[in-house]
């Protein structure tokens, strides 16, 4: 059964997650570094992996699967993911696949660089309205594929 996971830790759109789930009556995993709340549902659970720096990415690398969703900011956990054929859509609707990912992984690196170097002293924009709306209409045109076999 088609599952999505929430890389969940700062995850702005986790409520967006659970509305799109319920409509489509998909099982959600949402992998967190410490408790947090979620609704009490039988297709919702939470599971708290160890405080270790990328513990809940390596959880979430190690039991996703072909063609599970993932929801995640993160740029190598997408990686990860795509290599074992499931669909990865980040947190402001930028759904990722392997003809993009390595872009986005060398784009990550040459920021990480220059933000290293004192070049660039800001953060990535604050997340937005129009972030939450084109999240969605991606996630559910993910959903979609999966369903059309695409």
């Amino acid at each position: 059964m088609l599952e999505i996971l929430v890389d969940a830790d700062g995850c702005p759109v986790k409520q967006e997650v659970y509305r799109v789930a319920r409509r489509y009556g998909l099982k959600v995993t949402v992998v967190a570094n410490s408790q947090m709340f979620i609704p009490d549902e039988d297709w919702l659970k939470l599971v708290v992996v160890s405080g270790r720096l990328d513990a809940a990415d390596d959880w979430i690398a190690g039991y996703v699967t072909k063609n599970d969703i993932v929801v995640s900011g993160d740029i190598p956990l997408a990686s990860r993911c795509l290599k074992k054929g499931a669909r990865v859509v980040g947190l402001k609707g930028r759904v990722f696949t392997m003809d993009s990912i390595g872009d986005a992984l060398a784009t990550r690196d040459l920021m990480s660089q220059l933000r290293n170097s004192g070049m660039i002293t800001g953060g990535p924009a604050p997340f937005e309205k129009r972030d939450r709306s084109r999240f969605l209409q991606s996630l559910d045109g993910i959903i979609q594929d999966i369903r059309n076999g695409k």
